[in-house]
């Protein structure tokens, strides 16, 4: 059985992409809150694939580099995202050690992978349906905002554990590249217009 789609465009209408607001599609600027109203952007997937590609390049160095440098005494010690999960959990703290390893090595290579299988699947017939990938795409939007929860648990121990002489912990120069790979990444998933998916639907029936 084929599902008729219909689209909001073949009704004339078009969708503010920030309120959600829906015009006339001969409205160009929304009224509610003055955002251009486009039908859809032609450059979004250029958008997507550049901020991913900063993404992926940046996290690179944050996997490579030491994310977290603790000071003991006369002793330094400095750890990466993985081996700081791993002495996490040899010290007994396990549970942190999860968090911390699902949401700066699992999150961000699954959202990866999904921002690039959306992208790639509206140029073309994906085997997927269309409401599984819009349910990847808001999975991706919905998980952004744990993104940074690494960076975060550096800040605060950087800022809770600073005794001068005895300890001290500061963040790692993996601390700001993995800041800057999620905030590309998040940029690259906000390029991404999910419109497209049910084009591509349109455009490649079953």
């Amino acid at each position: 059985m084929t599902t008729t789609i219909t689209t909001a465009r073949e009704k004339g209408l078009v969708a503010c992409t920030r309120c959600t607001r829906v015009w006339p599609i001969e409205k160009t600027v929304c009224d509610r809150c003055g955002t251009a109203l486009r039908s859809r952007d032609l450059r979004s997937l250029q958008r997507v694939w550049a901020w991913l590609a900063v993404g992926v390049i940046c996290y690179i160095p944050a996997n490579l580099y030491p994310m977290l440098s603790t000071r003991m005494l006369f002793t330094v010690s400095e750890d990466t995202i993985v081996g700081g999960a791993i002495e996490l959990a040899t010290h007994g703290a396990v549970g942190i050690a999860i968090v911390i390893f699902v949401a700066s090595v699992l999150i961000p290579i699954g959202k990866f992978m999904i921002i690039g299988f959306l992208a790639l699947s509206v140029t073309g017939r994906a085997r997927l349906s269309p409401h599984a990938r819009h349910k990847l795409y808001e999975l991706v939007e919905f998980i952004g905002r744990w993104s940074m929860i690494d960076v975060f648990v550096v800040a605060i121990l950087s800022a809770l554990v600073q005794l001068d002489v005895a300890a001290a912990i500061n963040p790692g120069p993996a601390a700001i590249t993995f800041a800057l790979s999620v905030i590309f990444t998040m940029l690259s998933a906000q390029s991404f217009d999910p419109r497209l998916i049910w084009d591509a639907e349109e455009d490649h029936p079953a």
